[in-house]
């Protein structure tokens, strides 16, 4: 994609508009937050000490908004409290430029280090830096910066207070990301009813597998619903596949087929009905029709082998999610469902806070290493807001702060999150500071009518933040306006020394990652080697449970599915963030990242058949099976280093093992298990669709490599 193009598409999706669900109680209670420490400020400390305790309660606030599996009340506090530190400590060292600067660029870099613990911990400690650039111009001395530092951190505290005293959807995230997970089941089962083979996004599964990891205080107060469903929805996607796919026994048309596609319409509505009550806390409404189909003894007459043993599983599976779903009964009821969903998914444990900080450093430390793009970004992000902070100090303007700040808001560690946020930014603070200045040239506002504007404006862009950031941005610019106002600024000032100021930080911004990148579009080739190798693994660890069922555990497959499904994930963000870079790709076209992407995912699907049909202790052994597993982990291994190294993969030793499988099945004259066996040869099939695909794009440097090879 070329440079002109990648700014039009950038800029294009940074004022994109969207239409979401609004909360408007949420954006009530974070407004009334506000509003409450405002009018303390302003009747016990005046207006400038108001207008600091406002920036906390703001902004603990927006932190409450972020994607987060932690307590509300927590986000708020660590957000007032790390801002009023960040404050305190900016003030005191403001007077020295030099040991000023040196502070500014140490918490930039930190800042910007943490988005390695997430994007939560990200954008706070970024806003962090962006509002000590303001916040430190407001006190005089060192006892009023403390105690501009003490009513920030309050503000922090009234945001969690009115969390606590006035909770809106308790456990409302963990049941819209489980309730998620289900209905993409629910789909998922409906489609494939008319596409036997269709794929499926485990994104929703693994956010709900996030969402189920709980602090000890949480264990103890999660409502009973959320306990054990996701467990028993993990199940249940292997079998749905099992149970359309051709290959295991039911033919393409005939009563067989019409049946399977009758449970799954009934499985589908059945999921959906857990989770719009999972969602919403209330009983579950099943359809009668769903009911009668999953109940009636016509299915076992109709399917057999395979077929059947996925249905029979797919009934028991659909009881425990709508128990599960209930979250009623006696105490004794909910224990015995719960022991057994925690068997089939044990119980994840979040740490605390506390505990947390050791594994966040180590999550930062990790990324101090040559190439990381979070470390250039932390690079980038500091050096930026220095060079913006002299350059405002420099311009002939007021409020020289503008230019950083504006800059560190917008900077994120990929190319297209930058570049749309600065176009967004420059684009809401234009209407924001105009709306704002026409209302102050009509209305000539007091202390107090500043005031309920500025809060005015927070509740606006509460409600409106999840639209889009331009609509935020002007919301916010309108807000700091006010504020500011309020606290004796001076408004003739505010539109052109704020427009120009905002601009220079925004094109700092993007000129940073123009000179020092970090593009996504030269590793994809380690992407896809990743997924290629977790895939491996994954299918290696099915095919092992079929050689000797009796002393291997699942505990393997099942770590082996979640790292392929992060591998996966990894390599779809990877491809949606290089659409957008100004970079030639270098040996995968689009074409080759299609071809192999579906590929590694019917791979995925081959392995997950096999696993919905993993034989229990007591099976007859498949000894065949080990050594093709031994083949396959190894080749695959094998295969992404070439793929890393611009090679097309060869596959000899897992189709000599197959091979070998074959002929010592007719020596001894039995029959493979059909399952396992029409498994491998899906599996091996893949791997070679897989090589096509990539020898699209590497055919020149494929025969290289293979001549090294050979």
């Amino acid at each position: 994609m070329s440079w002109l193009r990648a700014l039009k598409e950038t800029a294009r999706s940074g004022l994109k508009i969207e239409r979401r669900r609004l909360e408007p109680l949420i954006a009530i209670r974070g407004a009334a937050g506000l509003a409450l420490v405002i009018g303390v400020g302003l009747a016990f400390f005046g207006p400038v000490v108001a207008a600091s305790s406002a920036f906390g309660a703001f902004q603990a606030a927006i932190a409450t908004f972020q994607r987060s599996w932690r307590p509300r009340p927590v986000l708020a506090l660590v957000s007032g409290a790390s801002l009023a530190v960040s404050t305190f400590l900016g003030y005191l060292t403001g007077s020295h430029v030099l040991l000023f600067m040196a502070l500014l660029v140490l918490w930039t870099f930190v800042a910007g280090l943490a988005w390695a613990a997430g994007p939560t911990a990200g954008i706070i400690a970024s806003s962090n830096v962006a509002i000590m650039l303001v916040t430190i111009t407001l006190p005089t001395s060192v006892a009023e910066a403390a105690l501009h530092g003490t009513v920030i951190a309050f503000g922090g505290v009234v945001q969690a207070t009115l969390i606590v005293l006035f909770p809106v959807r308790r456990w409302g995230a963990q049941r819209d990301a489980l309730a998620d997970a289900l209905a993409a089941e629910a789909d998922y089962a409906r489609r494939l009813r008319h596409d036997p083979v269709a794929e499926f996004d485990p994104v929703p599964l693994m956010t709900a597998r996030s969402a189920a990891a709980v602090t000890p205080r949480q264990a103890r107060r999660r409502p009973a619903e959320l306990r054990g469903s996701r467990g028993v929805a993990e199940r249940i996607r292997p079998v749905l596949a099992s149970l359309a796919d051709p290959g295991m026994g039911v033919p393409d048309e005939g009563p067989e087929r019409d049946r399977v596609r009758e449970l799954l319409a009934a499985a589908g509505s059945v999921l959906d009905a857990a989770a719009c009550a999972i969602r919403h806390g209330e009983p579950v409404r099943l359809a009668a029709p769903a009911v009668a189909t999953l109940k009636t003894p016509d299915t076992r007459e109709l399917l057999g082998g395979p077929a059947r043993r996925a249905a029979d599983r797919l009934g028991v599976l659909l009881a425990d999610v709508i128990e599960t779903a209930e979250g009623e009964g006696t105490k004794e009821e909910r224990a015995e469902v719960t022991e057994t969903a925690d068997a089939i998914a044990p119980h994840r444990r979040r740490p605390t806070l506390l505990r947390l900080v050791p594994v966040v450093l180590r999550s930062m430390c990790a990324e101090m290493r040559p190439g990381s793009p979070i470390l250039r970004h932390a690079v980038r992000v500091a050096v930026v807001v220095a060079v913006g902070y002299l350059l405002g100090a420099a311009l002939p303007f007021g409020h020289g702060y503008w230019a950083p700040m504006a800059a560190v808001m917008v900077m994120r560690p990929e190319f297209s999150q930058t570049y749309a946020r600065s176009v967004a930014r420059f684009g809401g603070t234009v209407v924001g500071v105009f709306v704002a200045t026409v209302i102050v040239q009509a209305a000539h506002p007091d202390v107090g009518l500043a005031a309920v504007l500025a809060v005015v404006c927070a509740l606006l862009m509460y409600l409106l933040m999840r639209t889009g950031y331009a609509v935020a941005q002007a919301c916010i610019s309108a807000y700091v306006v006010f504020l500011l106002g309020m606290a004796g600024d001076d408004w003739s000032q505010t539109v052109l020394e704020r427009v120009v100021l905002t601009l220079v930080g925004g094109l700092l911004a993007m000129v940073s990652y123009a000179v020092y990148p970090a593009w996504e579009t030269p590793r994809l080739r380690n992407r896809l080697g990743d997924w290629l190798a977790s895939g491996g693994r994954y299918a290696a660890s099915v095919v092992d449970q079929y050689a000797d069922p009796a002393e291997r555990g699942r505990d393997d497959v099942r770590a082996a599915l979640l790292a392929t499904r992060e591998a996966r994930i990894a390599w779809q963000e990877a491809v949606a963030t290089a659409q957008h870079e100004p970079v030639r790709n270098r040996g995968l076209s689009r074409a080759a990242a299609d071809d192999t992407q579906h590929a590694l995912a019917q791979f995925s699907r081959a392995a997950m058949l096999m696993e919905a049909h993993l034989p229990e202790g007591g099976a007859t052994p498949v000894p065949a099976a080990a050594q093709f597993a031994d083949a396959l982990r190894g080749t695959t291994e094998k295969g992404a280093q070439d793929v890393r190294e611009r090679r097309v993969p060869r596959w000899d030793a897992v189709r000599e093992a197959l091979a070998q499988w074959d002929e010592e099945d007719h020596l001894h004259g039995k029959a493979a298990n059909p399952v396992v066996r029409n498994g491998v040869d899906l599996l091996l099939e893949t791997l070679e669709e897989f090589s096509r695909g990539l020898d699209d794009s590497t055919a020149g440097s494929a025969g290289a490599g293979r001549a090294g090879r050979n």
